[in-house]
């Protein structure tokens, strides 16, 4: 039976009011202004939301604007996978929303039969999506880090999330036991010799999906904010013409990877380029735009897991 224009749009709104409460975290009260309507009405959403099953542990109702976002950036820059959630009105930097969606991904993956590899960046988005990844039973398959995971002053990132990925679904897992950067090329490129390192990139190389976030590069770049890079090698990237960052390689306004700087110490695995394996990058925010775009445009990510104002903005001339 075919929906009518306002049926659909009352089932747009319990979508989203289900959205807001069951992800987001809101009450009714606040779902009610945010929606601008009468806590009554919200109720009455959220209770729609539930009765038409649009919502079981996970959105399944395809809001018609993301759906329509998410086919636009899939056919300009000619992505394998893309998906574009709600933006939370109250928490426009909110990562609840993409978390949700790259867990459901990691989870679908997961659940194959078949031995798979997957193969994780770092950043608060990805260790948002692992937090949500429901306890699974695969240990056939294979958990891989894709960045070094120490910093300068020798402490691990609270943002690894191989490890974390791994408690909740038995699979082997591999981190990468190295500094996030090493102190120059050549001590580098020893590193990398290692025979547990050198194995360690060849499971990764192997991987069948790749899950990375995506960083901007300024002032509150999230490198910097988390001690992989010092203020002076953050400021030197910017003057070569770095605005985002992807497991750690820096890369200009059109996705090319910065040939200076401190990606010729860095430990990370390289992207590919183009990507190849599906590569699928989470992000949200004003702030990480440019690098979104930048990242897409030198297809480095040919997935992309964002939220309905970022997607709006990256498609703005």
């Amino acid at each position: 039976m075919t929906l009518s224009d306002s049926e659909k749009s009352r089932l747009d709104e319990a979508a989203r009011a289900g959205w807001l409460y069951f992800i987001a975290g809101h009450t009714q009260d606040e779902i009610a202004k945010l929606l601008k309507v009468s806590r009554a009405s919200a109720q009455r959403l959220v209770s729609l939301c539930l009765a038409e099953r649009l919502i079981t542990f996970r959105l399944e109702h395809p809001i018609a604007a993301c759906m329509e976002l998410a086919a636009r950036l899939k056919d300009l820059f000619h992505l394998v996978y893309c998906e574009v959630v709600p933006t939370d009105p109250a928490a426009p930097l909110g990562a609840a929303g993409i978390a949700e969606r790259a867990a459901n991904i990691l989870e679908s993956t997961l659940r194959s039969e078949t031995p798979v590899i997957v193969a994780l960046g770092t950043g608060r988005a990805v260790r948002a999506a692992v937090e949500r990844v429901s306890p699974i039973d695969c240990p056939n398959h294979q958990i891989v880090s894709l960045v070094g995971n120490i910093s300068a002053d020798g402490s691990a990132s609270f943002f690894d999330t191989v490890g974390r990925l791994a408690d909740r679904t038995k699979a082997r897992h591999y981190p990468m036991p190295l500094p996030f950067l090493m102190s120059s090329e050549r001590e580098r490129d020893q590193m990398l010799q290692i025979d547990p390192i050198a194995r360690v990139r060849a499971v990764a190389a192997k991987a069948d999906l790749r899950l990375v976030g995506i960083g901007q590069m300024d002032q509150g770049a999230q490198v910097r904010v988390d001690g992989f890079v010092t203020r002076e090698e953050l400021l030197e990237l910017m003057r070569l013409g770095a605005v985002g960052e992807l497991t750690g390689w820096a890369f200009d306004a059109e996705g090319g990877v910065i040939k200076g700087g401190t990606n010729l110490r860095l430990t990370s695995i390289p992207p590919q380029v183009p990507a190849k394996t599906l590569t699928i990058g989470a992000a949200v925010g004003s702030a990480k735009v440019s690098a979104i775009r930048a990242a897409l445009m030198g297809r480095l990510i040919n997935g992309l897991i964002t939220d309905e104002t970022t997607a709006g903005a990256i498609l703005q001339p």
